[in-house]
């Protein structure tokens, strides 16, 4: 089953070698381009792609805010959106995920972990580059927050609390199975009752709840 995807640049070279890169994998087919915010959120609508590859910084609305039109707290049938950048600020990386995004990629990381991301996130996973997952969990561990996370509306159980482990780790769902010996729809179907318990609409949700109730403890 091809990967629908609309790769939204405002720079013509980058948005051209993503295209060329991401049709040169089997399975994988650029429907669309979008050259800033605005155009990216009208094309997405239209073509309603399987991904949304998309630049932070464009010109008329950033990368943040077309997610968030997308696929934020909200909206009805969100999309999958990777956002892809050259910088890694922390206030970058949290604002993305914050706005529902469900991978976030350095332009430097290559292209076998862009296509992984654009794969992952099409299969309901999450990919973020590992520096930057690494230095988000720091991040998150040590933010003093307004409003204290949301408290599942039942106890997790110990199967669920280590499956929040491997999901704050960025493991895929046949990584999961693999690693806690359970069986892939097992997998599946933990992942999805922590979604229910703790009220988060993807992975990242689930990854970044696992920081911020200090599940997971900065390195």
């Amino acid at each position: 089953m091809t990967v629908r995807v609309v790769v939204a640049d405002d720079q013509p070279l980058i948005r051209t070698g993503l295209t060329m890169i991401l049709n040169a994998q089997p399975g994988i087919e650029v429907v669309g381009e979008a050259t800033n915010g605005h155009e990216a959120v009208a094309v997405a609508r239209e073509l309603r792609p399987d991904v949304c590859l998309f630049d932070i910084r464009m010109p008329g609305i950033d990368g943040v805010e077309a997610t968030r039109q997308l696929a934020g707290p909200g909206v009805e049938d969100p999309l999958a959106v990777v956002i892809i950048t050259t910088f890694d600020l922390d206030e970058y990386v949290h604002g993305a995920l914050k706005a529902g995004a469900r991978g976030f990629l350095l332009k430097g990381a290559g292209p076998e972990l862009l296509v992984q991301a654009i794969h992952a996130a099409a299969n309901g996973d999450a990919l973020i580059s590992p520096d930057i997952t690494r230095r988000l969990l720091t991040t998150l561990a040590g933010m003093e927050r307004a409003v204290p996370p949301a408290q599942p509306i039942e106890p997790l159980t110990e199967r669920e609390e280590e499956v929040l482990l491997t999901v704050a780790r960025g493991r895929t769902n046949a990584e999961i199975a693999d690693e806690l010996h359970i069986t892939l729809s097992t997998a599946k179907t933990h992942v999805a009752a922590l979604m229910n318990k703790i009220g988060a609409r993807n992975r990242v949700e689930i990854a970044m709840w696992a920081y911020e109730t200090k599940r997971v403890k900065g390195q």
